[in-house]
């Protein structure tokens, strides 16, 4: 194992190289922009860099579907290797920096993701930055992308970092000062496994804090989370988010003054701040808040990455050339993984598309023929990107009308034009087609981070779950047509469209060939087969405040199915299945899947647990496995996955964790085992009930 085989040598030299730098030097090191010190052969490293889904912020680089849609897949291989694919164009890129000498930002070979924080509230504008609401699920797709960035050699291939430590999901506009409470239950059950599946399991080689303060303490420097840290034998680095210690004594007031601030900090534990609190490290130092040991041991863990990095010295990973920055196959990957995270959320019988029965299509809406529809947040720039628009075009040979329809938000696409101004051109091409595809939904400039800190965009939290007014009218007009209706949704979040449609198909935001993915699927080529790695929710004024932390009435696991739209887990396809399920044997679950239909296709299997334990107020289920399986048309393949004793525990109100005496429920199917994912059309679970 990398850690134990390793981890000696680095930790060793990493000692060495610090007790060679002043004082002065070793508080240098710990900026995100630490400086040159070239006595010693030490380069200057800027550790900012971010690589959520694929390569940020640093110029050209394959962009993979935004972290949500990737979640959807339910694809722990194909997670993987989107980190590795990430992790070798960062080593690349960073070869080819280094070469002309640029240590900027976004160009070092530590990537600030995978954000794994619950998806807990649906207004939250940062949720389509992470994978999903269920922390099982978040912690095994968040693990997967951290080995595939990493790799398994003696040099890391790049370092990825868990954020944002901990119990961070908005509101975006208070997060500099907000105190997130949270149980001890809701602690462990809900807000760290993922977290600890990470550091425990997948030796992820950076944590990052978060703005907020959890129970009071600020998270840059809790005691309670870095004890968690070191529970889990956390053995990287720590890293602030990006100006959170000004926050403690400037909107938190738990210090008065920037010295005070750095001091507990990095005392608690926190070794780089993203920031510049640390600049006052050696006042911090003078005033005998901090002492030469604190900095000391900082620096050491900054130099042990670095040193894993293989920084300071000549390794294989050098001569990794510029050649495979998105290159074709990398490309292809992107393509793939749009293709598995797109959701056909409801279907009359109108997908697939037949190209030899429609002599056209329209279309319509302000996501159609853009690329920001494509991107998400945090992404890099590609050498080519397809829009919807673009890709439907080139997939089809008939006519295709095409009209914006509406403007994402505004009342009019035009400045000097009356409100509306689209709508009677979006009829017009609706009126001369076949079929209508509406693109709508949401980008990054609607639903993302608060607008500060450096930060690209000024969006934030969503007011509420509904498409922006212009849409909806646009919908309605459409709809008003006759035409058969396929709604296109792009957005990273859940959207209730408000419209009667004949189709819905959720592609999130697809990444760069998110257009050429559409087409595939919209013409039959590939069947839909994502997942909702989320609950798509009716209305966001019966869920609890969004400032309530407790997970009562949360999520799939605590939530009122009275106001869901469409489940955890659910997700239609073109190809009809039916399960078999074989007897439990050596608490190994399994079933045969049969594809009664023409169309190869991927089926998610899905593994819940019902526990009747004794605990008070405990989740009516929750998420125990999952398995993307691949199955031929007419054809049968059997899957399934172990049930291990991880999998059965539950917690207690005061946080303790176990697996309790009572009765146990393993549900397995294609969906939740609950009455609307039947109904809609998810198909049959099957139970295995156990007593321990």
């Amino acid at each position: 194992m990398y850690v134990s085989k390793y981890m000696n040598e680095f930790q060793k030299r990493a000692e060495e190289l610090t007790a060679q730098l002043t004082t002065e030097e070793q508080a240098a090191q710990l900026r995100y922009d630490a400086p040159a010190v070239e006595r010693l052969g030490i380069p200057a490293y800027n550790w900012w860099n971010e690589g959520l889904h694929g390569v940020a912020r640093a110029g050209t680089a394959t962009v993979f579907p935004q972290a949500i849609g990737l979640a959807a897949t339910f694809d722990e291989k194909l997670l993987q290797e989107v980190g590795r694919i990430t992790g070798v164009e960062a080593r690349a890129k960073y070869n080819a920096a280094a070469r002309q000498g640029d240590r900027d930002i976004y160009k070092g070979l530590t990537l600030w993701a995978p954000n794994i924080n619950i998806f807990r509230d649906p207004c939250w504008g940062r949720g389509h930055e992470t994978l999903g609401e269920d922390p099982i699920l978040a912690g095994k797709l968040g693990r997967a992308y951290v080995d595939g960035v990493q790799g398994k050699d003696k040099y890391l291939m790049a370092a990825a970092c868990a954020k944002h430590f901990a119990v961070h999901s908005g509101p975006e506009s208070m997060r500099h000062e907000f105190d997130a409470q949270a149980s001890e239950r809701d602690l462990e059950e809900t807000y760290l496994p993922a977290f600890e599946m990470l550091v425990r399991d997948g030796n992820v080689e950076g944590v990052m804090g978060a703005y907020n303060r959890v129970n009071g303490e600020p998270a840059c420097a809790s005691k309670y989370l870095m004890n968690k840290l070191r529970d889990w034998n956390f053995d990287g680095y720590f890293v602030s988010d990006c100006w959170a210690l000004r926050d403690f004594h400037t909107t938190h007031m738990v210090t008065a003054n920037a010295a005070q601030s750095a001091a507990m900090a990095l005392k608690a534990g926190c070794d780089i701040n993203c920031g510049n609190t640390y600049l006052h490290i050696l006042d911090a130092l003078r005033k005998g808040l901090v002492s030469e040991q604190d900095i000391a041991r900082a620096c050491t863990h900054a130099m042990r990455t670095r040193l894993k990095l293989g920084l300071m010295d000549k390794t294989p990973l050098d001569d990794i050339p510029y050649d495979v920055v998105s290159c074709k196959e990398h490309k292809a990957v992107s393509q793939q993984a749009a293709e598995k995270s797109a959701v056909l959320l409801k279907n009359n019988g109108v997908l697939p598309l037949d190209r030899n029965s429609l002599r056209s299509v329209a279309v319509i809406g302000p996501n159609a023929d853009s690329r920001a529809a494509l991107m998400g947040n945090y992404y890099g720039t590609a050498d080519r990107y397809v829009t919807f628009l673009e890709g439907i075009e080139d997939a089809f040979e008939g006519r295709v009308y095409y009209s914006e329809g509406c403007a994402l938000y505004s009342d009019r696409s035009q400045g000097l034009a009356q409100a509306g101004d689209r709508y009677a051109e979006a009829v017009t091409c609706a009126e001369n087609a076949d079929v209508i595809i509406a693109c709508v939904g949401l980008d990054a400039t609607l639903e993302g981070e608060e607008g500060d800190t450096g930060n690209e965009f000024a969006s934030g939290d969503k007011p509420d779950l509904r498409l922006p007014e212009p849409q909806r009218e646009l919908l309605r007009r459409l709809r008003a047509v006759g035409k058969p209706l396929v709604v296109v949704l792009a957005a990273g979040s859940c959207v209730n469209i408000e419209c009667e449609c004949d189709a819905l198909l959720d592609m999130w935001y697809p990444g760069q060939y998110g257009g050429k993915a559409l087409a595939r699927l919209l013409f039959g080529e590939v069947s839909p087969s994502g997942v909702l790695p989320i609950t798509f929710y009716k209305d966001a004024e019966r869920l609890p405040d969004f400032t309530d932390y407790s997970m009562r009435g949360r999520t799939y696991r605590f939530c009122d199915d009275g106001n869901v739209l469409y489940p955890f887990g659910f997700g239609l396809s073109y190809a009809r299945f039916t399960l078999t399920p074989n007897e439990m044997s050596d608490e190994y679950v399994s079933a045969d899947i049969k594809n009664e239909s023409d169309f190869d296709a991927d089926a998610v299997l899905q593994a819940y647990i019902c526990a009747d334990c004794g605990i008070k107020d405990a989740p009516r289920l929750w998420l125990a496995g999952f398995k993307r399986v691949t199955v031929p048309a007419k054809e049968t393949v059997s899957a399934g996955f172990f049930i291990n004793r991880e999998e059965l525990m539950s917690v207690k109100e005061n946080g303790e964790k176990g697996v309790w005496a009572g009765h146990y429920r393993i549900y397995l199917g294609l969906c939740q085992p609950t009455e609307l994912s039947r109904t809609l059309g998810g198909g049959e679970c099957f139970c295995f009930e156990e007593d321990i």
